[in-house]
């Protein structure tokens, strides 16, 4: 999995249907939160969007690429966390839906 936020659900939703059309994720969950963070020396709190990708780690290299031309942050968050264990049948669908490992749907 990997967690990412931005600021708008319009940018959530956009960064989403693209890593899904990518084939670079089989899902994305989409949360509304409230973050409290240090940003340039000084405590900030702003409402976000959390965006939970359900990947494998073989995709992080192209979703990052593709996060680093569609996210608004200078500095976006990017965090892979391992999947530790799940239902067969669903770790085997999010390993079909982003086989190729290409980022690219075949013909």
């Amino acid at each position: 999995m990997v967690l990412v936020t931005v600021d708008t659900q319009e940018v959530a939703q956009e960064i989403a249907t693209a890593l899904v059309t990518e084939q670079l994720a089989a899902c994305v969950n989409l949360f509304p939160i409230h973050s409290v963070y240090r940003w340039e020396g000084e405590v900030q709190q702003s409402a976000e969007w959390q965006l939970v990708i359900k990947t494998n780690l073989g995709q992080f290299g192209a979703i990052e690429q593709a996060l680093q031309t569609l996210h608004p942050y200078d500095v976006p968050e990017i965090l892979a966390l391992p999947i530790q264990a799940g239902s067969k049948a669903y770790l085997d669908w999010i390993a079909d839906s982003v086989e190729q490992g290409t980022g690219h749907e075949t013909p």
